[in-house]
């Protein structure tokens, strides 16, 4: 199973989340033998938007290939990183499958 999840972030704490999520998620694979990534959506480019302080990022956490309890293991994780102070709302997780081909 592969957990994608995501969440915003103030733009203005983008160095210290990746930080943070960059640190644990190396933990995570050092530990669990597990792939994981970090992804940002670009912002999109707007005279306003683009500078403001305010602004906010959606951030992905990839987790690939992981165990089945393997959500329980992350949660530990995030409360130990201690980046939740950083997220703007609640982190949305979504569990994926691959496909196997029809015989």
């Amino acid at each position: 199973m592969d957990l994608y999840i995501y969440y915003r972030s103030p733009r203005a704490q983008a160095q210290q989340l990746q930080a943070q999520v960059n640190a644990m998620q190396a933990d995570l694979r050092r530990k669990h033998n597990i792939a994981a990534a970090l992804k940002r959506r670009p912002p999109q480019i707007t005279h306003t938007s683009a500078t403001a302080p305010e602004a906010l990022d959606t951030w992905m956490e990839v987790y690939l290939a992981v165990p089945d309890d393997f959500e329980n293991t992350l949660q530990r994780a995030f409360d130990l990183a201690a980046y939740a102070a950083l997220i703007d709302g609640t982190r949305h997780i979504e569990h994926f499958l691959d496909c196997t081909p029809c015989v």
